[in-house]
């Protein structure tokens, strides 16, 4: 992803003002992108990682497993730097052609249809509440195995038992732990660790190409 001068002078803000931590540096690029996006230091105490949630993303995403997202916001912020690393194929619930279904809303059942589809995708929730208790819901009943799951929807009403079920189901998760986030959240944390396993990977994706 490129950066402009003045980019580069608000990261050097954000290093100033974090000053001493204690994340990993490939952590710390993500909380940076984060901030970045939101001028919002509180995601410092916010983002949470599951063990070894960067290296299981890096590699889906070197593999180019599919991608499926929630809504086009986020879709729309991450494929041209994809098209530009990986060219992951990246799905979107909300325009996923499905039965009409009144106990769902189109999120979530276009959701749980691309997640049977794409079992092992990284999935990306940005903002719909409802497309994360969806994509839950199949983890807990072991219906898929992701590769990864980015959550970062706002929320007052029951977010946080999803995101704990989410954590309990032991796969890689990279979620906000409070009310806060949205589908720009989101579009940082896939941009910024796209950036890291280009970096890592790219050139021993380019050699075999």
């Amino acid at each position: 992803m490129e950066f402009h001068l003045t980019d580069l002078h608000s990261f050097a803000i954000i290093d100033s003002e974090i000053g001493p931590h204690d994340f990993s540096p490939a952590k710390y690029e993500i909380l940076r992108r984060v901030i970045f996006e939101t001028a919002d230091f509180e995601y410092k105490n916010l983002l949470s990682f599951s063990e070894r949630a960067l290296q299981a993303g890096a590699a889906a995403l070197a593999t180019r497993t599919t991608i499926i997202v929630d809504v086009p916001m986020v879709q729309v912020g991450i494929v041209y730097n994809l098209q530009n690393t990986f060219a992951n194929p990246v799905y979107c619930s909300t325009e996923t052609i499905t039965r009409p279904q009144k106990s769902k809303t189109q999120a979530a059942w276009g959701m749980q249809t691309l997640a049977k589809r794409y079992p092992e995708s990284i999935f990306v929730i940005g903002s719909d509440q409802t497309a994360l208790h969806a994509l839950v819901e199949l983890v807990t009943l072991e219906k898929i195995k992701p590769a990864l799951v980015i959550a970062t929807p706002s929320s007052f009403i029951d977010v946080t038992s999803a995101k704990q079920k989410l954590k309990e189901a032991e796969i890689p998760y990279i979620c906000i732990k409070a009310r806060k986030g949205s589908a720009s959240v989101a579009v940082a944390i896939v941009n910024g660790l796209a950036d890291l396993a280009w970096q890592a990977y790219g050139q021993e994706n380019t050699s075999n190409n």
